[in-house]
């Protein structure tokens, strides 16, 4: 099977097709023609390294829009400066083979240049709900998602947008900007998808050794006897503190956090009196891990 750039098309058996976009201009193009026949358009961002995450982000999009259109963009804006932007993997034929197989319309992958033309300046900052938990660790992070993501609801103007509930801040942040300006769009968070052993699938798992990929099976068990006890009536700041502790003690060097929030605005609780989400950060070896879970109020 051939895989084809530019703006040229890649075959599967029917009429599936991904066209390889790398220009505004072309995207405009290519967008206007599909939807001729009025039909909804479906976007997934991603960064590439597509695992079954993505594809389940893919599947519910064609099955909530007549068109898909994925976009892969390292973006460089939400990396901090000892972050792994140059090490991040990037494999984009074996992703557009993916995406091809799964009867993607666009796959829409500029480069830096063609989103961040020579002077760009404007930023996209979201208060709140970017405060705190990894927003706290990565400063600028969550700067960096709402703008290009912004600029990806510009740029393809889709019916609806779909990420994952894995990055659940993000998520949230991404709904209170789609609120605060006016986006015509819905966006739909898809739940997490697992390995068999219940860690969450995530791009930087593969930097795990087999060594602390064993040991990361641990973060997920971890979150889950701590639901347990929360919903059982247990005091939030002492599970939290034993979750965090069992996270050590399974092999990860560090906790960044590990946060019961109000399921909507993230804000932090100290009782559990409402619909709410488990969110932790820690780290392994070189990989930081996230994670979260929902928790109801008993």
């Amino acid at each position: 099977m051939t895989i084809s750039y530019g703006s040229d098309f890649g075959h599967i058996e029917g009429d599936a097709r991904v066209q390889i976009i790398r220009r505004i201009k072309e995207l405009k193009t290519a967008l206007a023609k599909l939807r001729e026949d009025g039909g909804t358009v479906a976007l997934v961002p991603t960064m590439g390294a597509l695992h079954a995450g993505h594809m389940q982000l893919v599947r519910e999009a064609g099955q909530q829009a007549d068109h898909v259109v994925a976009s892969i963009f390292v973006n460089p804006t939400q990396f901090g400066p000892n972050e792994d932007l140059d090490a991040y993997p990037r494999q984009e034929e074996a992703d557009a083979k993916l995406l091809r197989e799964a009867g993607v319309a666009i796959l829409w992958a500029p480069t830096a240049e063609e989103m961040y033309p020579h002077g760009y300046a404007t930023n996209i900052s979201v208060s709140g709900v970017s405060m705190g938990l990894c927003g706290g660790s990565r400063p600028g992070h969550f700067d960096g998602v709402a703008t290009v993501v912004s600029k990806l609801f510009h740029q393809v103007e889709p019916d609806i947008a779909l990420f994952g509930e894995k990055d659940y801040q993000q998520l949230a942040v991404l709904r209170r900007m789609v609120l605060d300006l006016d986006f015509p769009l819905e966006i739909v968070g898809v739940p997490t998808v697992r390995d068999d052993d219940g860690l969450a699938l995530s791009s930087r798992n593969t930097y795990l050794s087999a060594e602390h990929r064993a040991a990361a099976a641990h973060f997920p068990k971890a979150l889950k006897e701590g639901i347990e006890k929360l919903e059982s009536g247990a005091a939030v700041d002492e599970t939290l503190a034993e979750i965090g502790a069992r996270i050590l003690a399974s092999g990860f060097e560090s906790v960044d956090y590990v946060a019961l929030c109000d399921a909507d605005s993230l804000v932090e609780l100290q009782v559990l009196d409402r619909p709410a989400r488990l969110l932790s950060a820690a780290r392994i070896g070189s990989t930081r891990l996230i994670d979260n879970m929902a928790v109801r109020p008993r």
